[in-house]
């Protein structure tokens, strides 16, 4: 073994001490993939290429006008304009939105609601199993966000947590115009759900040149599925994965993904341009640490989106704690 793949192994072994529960370990990258793969979040694309090739995307007209001919594109300048409007969503700088995101997992199903601060997200559970939290439920969950009032600290490492996982969402964003081959589907089967907007249907499927450069993106080397993207906005629509092959994360010593997992990912317009997710599910089979073997079932749901005001953390906290629970 040389000394650089023994560095690398034990580089892996660091990051798997500090790793994650299974399912979120494998979850967050391949949300970010499934998030990107069409639609890349950020950069490991060269900025001569990606440049060139985006110049090439806007050639047919100007910004926010579908092409006369968006077919005769080439299928990757779809990818690199997707990358940059998923990059900015991530951020979404002088943007803020609240909503009701519905999530059944392993916990069980649980609604809560979502308010994004300057500061960060900040989120009130108020049902659990299709029903309001009950007294005692909810004078714990009361008492979780007043202690974040009161411990700035704690909530300021949430954030950095939260900070982490957008810039390697954005990492991975930005690979996925060179980690895929794209073509455009026959026919070009639209979603529907769009309104009347024309959408662009890709297919893709890992590029045998493409040369992960993080562990966390050799998720991307077992993944293929469809994506959809708005002609006029250049926004991703939807995105379907699988994966049809074994994924090793580090040699397999940090997590092994089964083929066979599905992914699925939709995003909408949730009011001046701001793009957020409305539905994600995934059903994944992982072993973690080469330890046992997990299977990574959730499906996400995001609805009663509405346009706030920006507040810092403490003041989005009081307006969760003031909002009478479902029912009530």
């Amino acid at each position: 073994m040389t000394t650089g793949r023994a560095d690398a192994r034990k580089s892996t072994l660091r990051c798997a001490s500090r790793a994650r529960p299974a399912s979120k370990l494998v979850a967050l990258p391949l949300w970010l993939l499934l998030t990107a793969l069409v639609v890349s979040h950020t950069g490991f694309t060269p900025a001569a290429v990606a440049q060139s090739v985006a110049a090439s995307a806007w050639a047919s007209g100007p910004k926010g006008i579908a092409p006369a001919e968006p077919l005769s594109i080439p299928p990757r300048s779809w990818v690199v304009d997707v990358v940059t409007n998923e990059a900015a969503a991530i951020h979404h700088k002088d943007s803020y939105i609240r909503y009701r995101m519905h999530v059944v997992d392993s916990k069980g199903d649980q609604v809560r609601d979502v308010i994004e601060s300057k500061d960060g997200t900040v989120a009130r559970l108020i049902m659990r199993n299709g029903k309001p939290l009950t007294d005692e439920q909810d004078k714990a969950e009361r008492q979780r966000l007043n202690d974040m009032l009161e411990s700035p600290d704690a909530y300021l490492k949430h954030v950095k947590n939260d900070t982490t996982e957008k810039k390697l969402a954005e990492s991975l964003m930005r690979v996925m115009p060179d980690a895929m081959i794209y073509t455009y589907v026959p026919g070009q089967p639209q979603t529907g759900k769009n309104k009347d907007a024309l959408e662009i249907v890709l297919d893709y499927e890992p590029n045998p040149k493409f040369h992960p450069p993080t562990t966390f993106a050799e998720a991307l080397s077992g993944l293929k599925g469809r994506a959809w993207v708005d002609a006029k906005t250049r926004q991703l629509v939807r995105m379907e994965g699988t994966v049809f092959r074994p994924v090793n994360f580090g040699w397999g010593m940090l997590a092994h993904i089964y083929p066979g997992g599905k992914l699925t990912f939709d995003q909408t317009d949730a009011g001046n341009g701001r793009q957020i997710f409305t539905h994600f599910t995934e059903h994944l089979a992982v072993r973690a640490l080469m330890l046992k073997t997990v299977n990574v079932n959730a499906d996400v749901e995001a609805s009663d989106f509405q346009t706030v005001s920006p507040m810092n953390y403490q003041d989005a906290i009081h307006v969760l704690l003031n909002t009478p629970l479902p029912g009530r």
